[in-house]
Formats: C-alpha cells, sequence, structure tokens
C-alpha cells in the first residue's frame, strides 16, 4: 500500500481527481459569496461534462469542448438566477430541481443524439497527462485569481457586497441582482469547465458521471466559510481521499492483517466529509448575510 501512495503516478491521480471539485467549489464559492444558494453544482458539472463530450466529438476538437462546457455551465447559472432572483422561487427548490433534471436530461439528449441511453461516442481526450491538459493550469490559475479578485478588484468588492449587504450597493446605484447574475455566470462557468475535465480526461460522457462531486464541493465551500481559496485546498483533500479509495481497491490493503473489503472503500471521499464537517461543525465562519435572501 505505502509503495502504491508514494509514487508519481499516484500524485498525478490526485491533480487529475482534484480538478473538477477545485473548479466546482471555486464556482459556488463565487455565486454564494454574493448571496445565492447554489446547490446546483452538480447539475452544472453534468450538463458541462455533457456539453464537453458532445462538443468535442462532433468537432473533434477538445478546446472546442472546453468552450462548450463553460457555455453550458453559465447557462445553468442563467436559468438558475432567473428563477431564482426574477421570478421568485426559492433558491434550495431551484437548484435540487436543476440537479434532477440534469440527470435526466443528459440521458435524453444521449438518446436523442446518438441513440444511446449511458454513454456517447469517443470524444478527443487529455487522459492522464497533466502538464499538458488546459484544465489542469486553468484549475491553477483560478485557485490563485479568483480568491484575489474576490479580495482586491471592485468586482469582487461588488459580490461580498451583494453577499452581506445588499442595502450598500443599492445606495450607490449598483443592482445586486445584476451583481449577483455577473457572478453566477462566471461561477457557472468554472464549475462547467470541471464538467469538462470528467468528460475530457476519458474521451467520452458517462451517464451520472458526477457523482455527487457537486455537493461535496459545495460541502467544503461550507466547511471552509466560504473562502475560494481554502475551498480549493479542501477539494484537494477530497481528491487524497478518492485517490487512496482506489489505491486501497487496486493493492488490496489491509489494516491489521485484515483486507480492507472493496466494497468500502468507495465510500472513503464521502466518509471523509462527513467527518470533516462534524469535526468543524460550529468552528467555521457564518455564511453571507444576504445569502438565500432576495
Amino acid at each position: 500500500m505505502i509503495g502504491v501512495i508514494f509514487t508519481t503516478a499516484f500524485v498525478t491521480q490526485i491533480i487529475r481527481i482534484a480538478v473538477p471539485y477545485v473548479f466546482a467549489a471555486l464556482g459556488g464559492s463565487l455565486t454564494e459569496r454574493s448571496g445565492v444558494v447554489d446547490l446546483a453544482l452538480e447539475a452544472k458539472l453534468l450538463f458541462g461534462a455533457f456539453a464537453a463530450a458532445a462538443l468535442g466529438h462532433a468537432t473533434d476538437s477538445a478546446w472546442l469542448g472546453i468552450a462548450g462546457a463553460l457555455a453550458a455551465g453559465a447557462l445553468v447559472a442563467a436559468a438558475q438566477l432567473g428563477c431564482a432572483l426574477w421570478l421568485g422561487a426559492d433558491q434550495v427548490i431551484v437548484g435540487v430541481a436543476l440537479n434532477l433534471l440534469a440527470l435526466g436530461g443528459t440521458r435524453f439528449l444521449l438518446q436523442l443524439l446518438y441513440h444511446e441511453g449511458a454513454n456517447s461516442p469517443p470524444a478527443p481526450a487529455f487522459g492522464s497527462v497533466i502538464l499538458t491538459n488546459p484544465l489542469v493550469i486553468g484549475a491553477v490559475l483560478a485557485a490563485i485569481l479568483v480568491p484575489l479578485a474576490v479580495k482586491h478588484t471592485r468586482w469582487g468588492l461588488r459580490l461580498r457586497a451583494a453577499g452581506d449587504r445588499p442595502d450598500a450597493l443599492v445606495a450607490v446605484g449598483v443592482s445586486p441582482r445584476r451583481t449577483r447574475m455577473a457572478a453566477a455566470l462566471v461561477g457557472g462557468a468554472l464549475a462547467g469547465a470541471g464538467g469538462a475535465q470528467l468528460s475530457l480526461a476519458v474521451g467520452g460522457f458517462s451517464a451520472d458521471m458526477s457523482s455527487g462531486r457537486g455537493y461535496i464541493a459545495l460541502a467544503m465551500v461550507i466547511l471552509v466559510g466560504w473562502r475560494p481559496a481554502l475551498a480549493a485546498l479542501a477539494c484537494v483533500g477530497v481528491a487524497i481521499a478518492e485517490a487512496l479509495n482506489i489505491a486501497i481497491q487496486i493493492s488490496h490493503a489491509t489494516v491489521l492483517g485484515h483486507r480492507i473489503p472493496s466494497e468500502l472503500a468507495p465510500l472513503l471521499p464521502y466518509v471523509l466529509t462527513l467527518v470533516v464537517l462534524v469535526a468543524y461543525s460550529g468552528r467555521t465562519r457564518p455564511p453571507p448575510e444576504a445569502l438565500g435572501k432576495l
């Protein structure tokens, strides 16, 4: 087991696994810091993954696949904000509804476009490469630039004000709704990029391939107090747990002479998330004051 962990392949796997989580957490941080509950991260990942695979297959271009994923994530965010802010729908219900729509909608699109209910045709793939994968490079840059933008730019100041003091924005003639929409569109595009990593890493889309990553990313955002840089780091921790899960299944690891059942290994990332959330319950800073409020 130790021999499997301390290898370049294991580190590479951690980075590859972390990219969708990091993109989703950064996107969720922006949306939630602006005052909008973002339960739709799962939908943004799933539609982003489908768009990347579909456009990649149609054009034989991974770059156009990435562009499609960004657009798909932003479109989901636009639908989310349109329902929540302009139609006055409950933000939690809207997020759950979009996630359910993504689960069924991507299967419907697979059947409609490819007459296949579970998988898309092959698309361009980045595979396990790291240094030349634009999504890995993009995730690293986003993890650096997004926190700096939130803290040190006028856009970030308005975003934080929309989440904490929307009345202050109104007082200076800035629309909180427009500020939230701009934040959500950027956040949705980032989450869509995470979906692109899911499908373009393996060269195709599989139904339900997000596998709860959006919910885990949101949990990490809440855990670290809605701070995007720390959310990205927390997602790396989740990726380590997921990579360990794979290593346990491959190496048939044992504890005190007893083999760890392979059926339990896939639960490791979720158990870790729950343990950390329980351990830090009540220790995180409070959410934005206007979170979930119109």
